[in-house]
């Protein structure tokens, strides 16, 4: 597979990395052995992580660790960020775009990356970045 120079990363595979009975455990780890570090990410994914990991304080500490050490890059979002994440949301309102989803595009707008590391392959299949761009989908 050829790799971008930058990759965004969903909620899914930081799930999946970290939760060795995840389905999407496997096919997650060997992924990332392919990626370049960091990985970009911003804090409505890590939220989202944080919640889905609630039930287990280890796998918690190890995603809080991943964004200490430099592993993962959670990029701040700005107003500006803000404006068009809310009319994203409001966009794909009909197929229930979520907020972490939709600052993960703007982020790949603003920092002009093409790639992303997700499992939710139907939403970010739809989704536009401006110029009526995808983003090339991994795995």
């Amino acid at each position: 597979m050829a790799v971008a120079r930058q990759v965004l990363v969903d909620t899914g595979p930081l799930v999946a990395l970290l939760d060795g009975s995840d389905a999407w455990h496997s096919v997650c780890v060997e992924t990332s052995k392919e990626l370049p570090v960091p990985l970009l990410t911003c804090w409505p994914v890590i939220a989202e992580a944080a919640w889905l990991l609630r039930q287990s304080p280890q796998a918690m500490d190890a995603l809080l660790a991943r964004c200490e050490d430099g592993t993962l890059d959670v990029c701040h979002l700005e107003a500006e960020d803000v404006k068009r994440i809310r009319r994203m949301l409001l966009k794909y309102a009909d197929i229930g775009a979520q907020l972490a989803d939709a600052a993960l595009v703007r982020l790949a707008e603003r920092e002009k990356l093409d790639t992303i590391f997700t499992l939710d392959q139907h939403d970010f299949r739809i989704y536009r970045l401006e110029g009526n761009r995808s983003l090339r989908i991994i795995p």
